[in-house]
């Protein structure tokens, strides 16, 4: 058995592509907001280090003394009591707290960075800054501020680096400032010294600080080229949108210059087949019926389109949901097409909870017609049509479970079949009116009512839709019987079967 999930629970419209968080040279708040929470998440690992680090120290503090790093008793769980509060303090203002001028991602960030650099700082100083590798890490947040930031923005970022790393030397190393003493106190050897080590401190800044420049720059142009491609990207979706919108529209431009004259076709062919128009015989009656089978099926196909556009249109400008009953949609639609099941000896048996949902309901009327309507299509004559539902109200979700007998779906095309104008072979030769275009019309009725579907099925011997709704809005009531009493559902493999 072949088995296949399609999800288009879509949280914008599926033509409005966000402008790739690009907004110039910087990045939209939106993304801004999502880099914000990834910094805070990167900050709870370093806070983990440093917990870690400080149950070493107490456990090897003399292995720490000999690889250069000096151990004060406090400093390490000081700066993660920092972090972890402005951590929360972060938190706080990103979700509990509305977007002012004062209070933007962008502010985020920037006291983000400050603080951390602060305490980076005071990390360097207790570890060394010149004898442990400490000093590097500068450079991750100069990184991160050229792809959060402006160019000068990060360059203002790479400048406060440097700014710090030239204090924390200063206080390390007061003979900077001391030297000139020095050399009256013992004028003989202590200068010499002192402005030996004096110049190897600077040299070492000044390496660092032409180092932490270079970083700045490589990693600001590669932003540049960067956020110039998702641009271009940008630009090219939305040629493709406004093309993918003119190609639907001409679509029904097309239909209706064809529904007219179609319509006139089939008027005459009806007017000579009722001898309106004098005696026919029956072999141009026979070509008459084929005729008008033929423009039957155009006529469903032009139908499918106008209401494909519809539907694609009400993504377009997003409508206002409803509480839509369930049970009363499905009701209707086996209402409307027992005819068709009767005439082939096809029995739609089911029952279903009450339960109700937000969505828009001319729209799962649709789709439910539509599922409804291919079972009965792809059955044996004499088989039946199986509806079941379950439902979990701890998870305030359901599941309407509709099957059939029938040919079933092949596991090379089932998940093709939600695609426009898709045949499936063994499908075409069951049904040749079929237009191709009404699992996709199901299709775009889930993405705007933020539906999951999943499919399971086997070659002759029938297939299996379950339609998922989550966020239920009523609570349990008794089933509703369609064709007999209600029946019990159990759920297996997370598909509802009816017993």
């Amino acid at each position: 058995m072949a088995i296949a999930e399609f999800s288009w629970n879509l949280a914008r419209n599926r033509f409005a592509f966000p402008r790739a968080g690009v907004k110039g040279s910087k990045l939209s708040d939106e993304v801004l907001i999502g880099n914000a929470r990834w910094f805070i998440i990167f900050r709870w690992v370093v806070i983990a280090i440093l917990l870690v680090f400080q149950i070493f120290a107490v456990i090897a503090s003399d292995a720490l003394t000999e690889i250069g790093i000096t151990h004060q008793q406090g400093w390490p769980l000081a700066i993660t009591m920092v972090l972890c509060i402005s951590n929360i303090f972060y938190i706080y203002a990103l979700d509990f707290r509305p977007q002012t001028e004062f209070n933007s991602p962008s502010i985020n960030i920037w006291t983000q960075i400050i603080v951390d650099l602060l305490c980076l700082s005071v990390v360097v100083h207790y570890i060394g800054s010149i004898g442990t590798p400490a000093p590097f890490f500068y450079v991750l947040h100069i990184a991160l501020s050229c792809i959060f930031f402006s160019t000068m923005e990060s360059l203002v970022v790479a400048g406060l680096v440097c700014v710090m790393y030239g204090i924390v030397l200063l206080i390390e190393n007061p003979l900077l400032f001391l030297a000139p003493q020095s050399v009256l106190i013992d004028s003989d050897s202590g200068a010499p010294m002192a402005t030996h080590l004096k110049i190897n401190i600077l040299l070492w800044m000044l390496t660092l600080d032409v180092l932490f420049m270079v970083v700045w720059y490589v990693v600001s142009r590669l932003a540049i080229v960067v956020r110039t491609h998702e641009r271009q990207l940008v630009d090219a979706y939305e040629h493709i949108s406004r093309a993918q919108v003119e190609k639907d529209r001409y679509a029904v431009l097309m239909t209706h210059q064809l529904k007219a004259p179609l319509d006139a076709i089939r008027s005459k062919i009806g007017l000579i087949k009722g001898d309106y128009c004098g005696e026919t015989s029956p072999e141009i009656k026979e070509v008459l019926e084929k005729i008008d089978n033929r423009a039957s099926g155009m006529a469903g196909l032009i139908l499918d389109v106008l209401k494909l556009e519809r539907l694609k249109a009400a993504a377009r400008d997003p409508n206002n949901l409803e509480r839509v009953n369930i049970d009363a949609v499905i009701r209707k639609c086996i209402d409307k097409l027992k005819p068709i099941a009767h005439s082939r000896q096809i029995a739609i048996n089911g029952s279903a909870e009450h339960f109700a949902v937000a969505g828009i309901p001319y729209q799962l009327e649709i789709l439910f017609e539509n599922i409804i309507s291919n079972a009965i299509i792809y059955s044996y004559d004499g088989a039946s049509v199986e509806i079941a539902s379950a439902i979990d109200w701890q998870d305030s979700s359901a599941v309407v479970s509709i099957a059939d007998h029938g040919i079933g779906i092949s596991d090379k095309d089932l998940p093709h079949i939600f695609d426009e104008y898709f045949y499936a072979p063994r499908a075409a030769l069951h049904n040749r009116k079929s237009s191709g275009i009404g699992l996709s019309i199901v299709k775009t009725v889930a993405e705007n009512n933020k539906l999951h579907i999943k499919v399971d099925s086997e070659p002759n011997r029938g297939t299996t839709f379950h339609i998922i709704f989550s966020g239920l809005t009523s609570e349990p009531n008794s089933g509703k019987s369609y064709d007999r009493p209600e029946r019990r559902v159990i759920q297996r493999d997370g598909a509802c079967e009816p017993t």
